[in-house]
């Protein structure tokens, strides 16, 4: 947000983008100046085109002078989300963040099972052998203790999840 310290300079020719969008002379105490630079038309011509600069004056002057710029803030996002989507506007971008949140917080959830199965797992194993995890004789490797017998995997991945029963139908670690 640029601001002009209050008033613009008597010497300063080019008006504010919102003077020159509408054709009109830019007085020294326009409303629009302080909010919508002369280097920045695209941010006015939206906000002109969603709201119309008569609403964007009305709303601005019934505003105390601190909240004005994040009046301005709000009405440049809401404009600049309703060209880009014009039914939903900023809650399409809402909600298609919601859906992303929805479907990352299932990922998230099989994977804490998955580690949760796989700990449950290898907590059996070592009791198959007659060992626990947390005991001091199992310091060493697991391969090593059962060198020449026929131990099954430790971390034998027997667990299929189905993402296509999720809804997820792609692999839940592509982006």
């Amino acid at each position: 947000m640029k601001e002009n310290g209050g008033s613009r300079k008597q010497g300063a020719p080019s008006p504010c983008a919102a003077c020159k969008l509408l054709r009109r002379r830019c007085a020294q105490d326009c409303v629009f100046a302080p909010y919508f630079p002369a280097d920045e038309p695209q941010k006015f011509a939206n906000v002109h085109k969603v709201f119309g600069a008569s609403n964007v004056n009305k709303m601005l002057q019934e505003l105390p002078e601190h909240q004005r710029g994040d009046a301005v803030s709000s009405m440049v996002y809401e404009a600049n989300a309703r060209v880009r989507d014009p039914v939903y506007g900023c809650v399409g971008a809402i909600s298609s963040l919601q859906q992303q949140i929805d479907v990352l917080q299932t990922q998230l959830a099989l994977a804490q099972a998955e580690v949760v199965h796989l700990k449950v797992r290898q907590t059996a194993s070592f009791s198959n052998h007659g060992l626990s995890p947390a005991s001091p004789s199992n310091s060493r490797s697991p391969s090593s203790k059962f060198m020449g017998s026929q131990a099954r995997p430790i971390f034998d991945m027997d667990m299929m999840v189905d993402h296509t029963s999720l809804g997820m139908g792609e692999s839940m670690w592509s982006c």
